[in-house]
């Protein structure tokens, strides 16, 4: 997977590719699939959400551009398996899912790996996780129609976003480095994500939720505001 799937897909970061290699893909599906883990495509879970394909999870986890120490909240636990790359590469993570059902799975596989100071949160992820932020860095495993302004605040200046931002049935993977005076954008290519629900999301039935601008007057000049 990693030489074949990720390295000649152009994946560099020798720490990416170390933590892809030693965390165990095949804990984090269910047992049926678990035959199927290591083939570069996502798979089924559980209350029909997906673990992505190893290559995804390697590029956005290498944009985020960790060394280590780093504050990162994650947006979507879904199996976890996102969160374990991420302590692997020793950040300090917080992942958040709507679903308890979601994030008491993900938090019992990650206790037995041992990575035990994940810290598994229930709630409205696309509302970022205020009580704990500032963060270094944010990453959303499922689909945005646009990125929250509520995740933009979270973020210290110079911390980065990563995730799928477009419609339902398409998206781009974009990095934003965030700065108060004016962020920097970039496109990495195009995907299909499972809808991240919530009030800054989608919503159960598929549409869009009303975004910052149409739901306020006013928007804070000083601040992204992630339309």
């Amino acid at each position: 997977m990693v030489e074949f799937d990720l390295r000649r897909r152009g994946i560099s970061d020798q720490r990416v590719l170390d933590a892809m290699s030693h965390v165990p893909r095949h804990c984090f599906i269910p047992a049926q699939w678990a035959h199927e883990a290591y083939e570069d495509y996502p798979l089924p879970i559980a209350e029909g959400q997906t673990i992505s394909q190893p290559y995804i999870v390697a590029l956005m986890t290498e944009a985020l551009a960790l060394s280590g120490g780093e504050k990162v909240l994650e947006i979507g636990t879904g199996s976890g398996y996102q969160a374990a790359i991420l302590a692997e590469l020793g950040a300090k993570v917080w992942t958040i899912d709507r679903s308890v059902h979601l994030s008491e799975g993900a938090a019992a596989c990650l206790r037995t790996l041992g990575y035990i100071d994940v810290q598994c949160s229930v709630g409205d992820g696309t509302l970022g996780l205020a009580s704990e932020s500032p963060f270094d860095r944010v990453l959303a495993t499922g689909s945005l129609p646009a990125v929250p302004a509520p995740i933009m605040r979270q973020l210290r200046e110079g911390g980065i976003f990563v995730g799928p931002i477009g419609s339902l049935t398409e998206q781009r993977i974009v990095r934003i480095v965030y700065h108060a005076a004016g962020s920097a954008r970039e496109d990495l290519g195009g995907c299909r994500f499972v809808p991240l629900i919530g009030e800054a999301g989608w919503t159960e039935q598929g549409a869009r939720r009303p975004s910052s601008a149409e739901r306020r007057s006013e928007i804070d000049p000083g601040r992204y505001t992630g339309e």
